[in-house]
């Protein structure tokens, strides 16, 4: 995950979250487009980003910005961002460290550096794979992020 997408992905976590309570409400396979939703559907899927916008107005302008940079994008990126939401909400908190110290030293990797790095890793055991991450730990995360 690109750390700039870090907090879009939190903020679609927010938002992604009630859609499951409205799914389970209205008990169809098939959930209506946008313009099909009650007010109320629709207010319950707006609530948690409305209150996020409220609660941290310094972060507006970053939201808004990622906000943007997600309509720019095109849908296969699009939905390669919502496969790894949706990994990353699957992962343990231990996954999630591993994912985060491995993507801090592949980013600054160029291609063929990256591919070895990650043949190197696929080998490893999961012990080894542990201990690789005590010793090239992740930077601490901003507040936020």
């Amino acid at each position: 995950m690109h750390r700039h997408f870090a907090p879009l992905f939190l903020l679609a976590m927010l938002a992604l979250a009630p859609i499951t309570a409205l799914a389970q409400d209205t008990k169809t396979d098939a959930m209506p487009a946008w313009d099909q939703l009650t007010p109320a559907q629709r207010e319950l899927l707006i609530a948690p980003v409305r209150d996020r916008w409220n609660r941290e107005p310094e972060k507006r302008e970053r939201f808004m910005a990622y906000a943007e940079r997600w309509k720019a994008m095109p849908q296969p990126q699009r939905e390669r961002a919502r496969h790894g939401m949706q990994r990353w909400e699957g992962m343990t908190p231990e996954a999630r460290e591993q994912a985060r110290a491995v993507f801090h030293v592949v980013r600054g990797l160029d291609k063929h550096a990256r591919g070895e790095f990650m043949e190197k890793w696929r080998q490893m055991t999961p012990q080894q794979r542990t201990d690789w991450v005590k010793t090239h730990p992740a930077p601490e995360r901003r507040d936020g992020d």
